[in-house]
């Protein structure tokens, strides 16, 4: 295991992702993925973590492996449509991971869930937390509403983000 990265996970507390997403932010980015979420038959479910906990990360689990465990976790594959999905953070990793359910991944690929990664994380880079996953948020949305238009027959999933 690196240890620089096991510091990193051991010092990278919830009140860090407590400090990069308050209470107000939440709340904007839970109004962005109910606004979103009229627009289409998808689901989209945010959570942020802190860091591992000593044994994913003793096993050297990475981000990528972590958010296809929070996928399960949350039900994101559950959805009627199969089109349900998970922007992850992972805060002790500086890690944004997009997970689709597999109706919705067939029809963008990987590629289009790169790129909103990709913008998510500049915007992290710059210290603009809320407004990356908000962008980010609107970008997913876009892409199920090509692919599903209309809105949602039944909410599946909080629209409320998670901290774990």
């Amino acid at each position: 295991m690196a240890i620089k990265r096991f510091l990193k996970h051991l010092a990278t507390t919830r009140r860090a992702a407590h400090q990069a997403f308050p209470a107000q932010a939440l709340d904007r980015i839970e109004q962005t993925i109910r606004e979103v979420e009229s627009r289409h038959d998808g689901q989209i479910r945010f959570v942020v973590e802190a860091a591992l906990d000593m044994g994913p990360l003793w096993q050297q689990q990475s981000p990528r492996e972590r958010a296809l465990e929070v996928f399960a976790l949350q039900g994101v594959w559950d959805t009627p449509a199969n089109n349900g999905i998970l922007l992850y953070v992972l805060m002790a990793d500086h890690a944004v991971e997009i997970v689709c359910d597999r109706g919705i991944h067939a029809c963008e690929g990987a590629g289009t869930w790169e790129a909103v990664c990709r913008g998510i994380q500049e915007a992290f880079g710059h210290g603009r937390y809320e407004q990356g996953v908000v962008d980010g948020i609107k970008s997913l949305g876009e892409s199920l509403a090509r692919h599903y238009p209309g809105a949602a027959r039944v909410n599946t999933l909080p629209d409320r983000p998670q901290i774990m």
